[in-house]
């Protein structure tokens, strides 16, 4: 028998979600219908007058050179973290969900580095790969002899900042993975030991297809991470520099409208790099979970 709940006032569940729905209103889509208004708009500085030139911001973005490589940088920039920590969460979710000692402990390390503000992880990774004293950086030079220079090479502090954003995120994706290993009944893995499967095989075989569900969500959610949660690192490390070979969209957004006061072009930037992420997330759920193996 199924029991049910019943309000005794009719208005008392509407009273309830009533904060929350103030909340989202006023921090979220109050923003982002202004920001679609003032896309339409060309302001002053100082947002005290403004003209409204319909699709003018749009054209201008569209046929700015910087703009274009700067979606070309962020594509490039998500599709590297995304990569790196997804996979490094799964080869170390795949080795810690083995038996070992103070297991528990172990785990509990490897999730702490997801607590780290990504402002400090781009300054810790700084201190570590700086041309002047960057520890690594001047191990680099002296036994590789390579000359490691983020500051004035565009490569190399692209590979800095991918680094430290998919640093942060690898935990995020540790936790999901192993939750998912340890979902997976340990009956299939056994009878597959016992048929003479390798490790390698079990895993490609077995676990890896049991995860699509999570890898899937995991892609989704990394994406979504790299275009916009990366601020704090660019930020504090490059400044979208060295010759704005590290400015992705999110970042160009705040130099273009606090920085530069085009609130017009801002908005409008705001209003594309939200669609690209919708229009992404809609591809992936259209042609990527397809590809998925739930069970039931």
């Amino acid at each position: 028998m199924i029991k049910r709940s019943f309000f005794k006032s009719s208005y008392l569940p509407y009273l309830l979600i009533l904060p929350q729905l103030i909340i989202t209103l006023t921090f979220f889509y109050w923003p982002a219908l202004q920001g679609l208004i003032q896309s339409f708009h060309l302001s002053d500085p100082f947002g005290m007058q403004s003209r409204f030139v319909w699709f003018y911001n749009y054209i201008e973005l569209f046929t700015d050179p910087l703009y274009l490589r700067s979606i070309f940088i962020t594509f490039t920039f998500s599709l590297m973290v995304a990569t790196v920590s997804i996979f490094l969460g799964l080869f170390i979710a795949t080795m810690a969900s083995r038996a070992l000692k103070a297991k528990a402990l172990v785990r509990t390390m490897l999730i702490w580095p997801y607590a780290v503000a990504p402002a400090i992880s781009g300054i810790m990774w700084l201190f570590l790969l700086h041309p002047s004293y960057g520890v690594v950086a001047l191990g680099i030079k002296r036994w590789l002899g390579v000359e490691w220079n983020p500051v004035l090479n565009g490569a190399d502090a692209m590979v800095m900042i991918t680094m430290a954003a998919a640093w942060k995120q690898i935990s995020y994706n540790f936790v999901f993975f192993l939750a998912g290993m340890q979902a997976i009944p340990k009956s299939l893995i056994e009878a597959a030991a016992i048929d003479g499967a390798s490790p390698f095989r079990r895993f490609w075989t077995i676990t890896f297809p049991l995860l699509s569900p999570t890898f899937f969500f995991l892609s989704v959610m990394n994406i979504i991470y790299s275009f916009f949660e990366t601020f704090g690192v660019i930020h504090t490390v490059t400044q979208g520099g060295p010759g704005g070979s590290t400015n992705i969209l999110v970042y160009k957004v705040y130099q273009d409208g606090f920085v530069g006061l085009n609130l017009g072009s801002s908005s409008a930037q705001s209003v594309v790099l939200m669609t690209l992420i919708i229009l992404i997330t809609f591809l992936q759920f259209r042609f990527v979970e397809k590809k998925v193996q739930y069970t039931g």
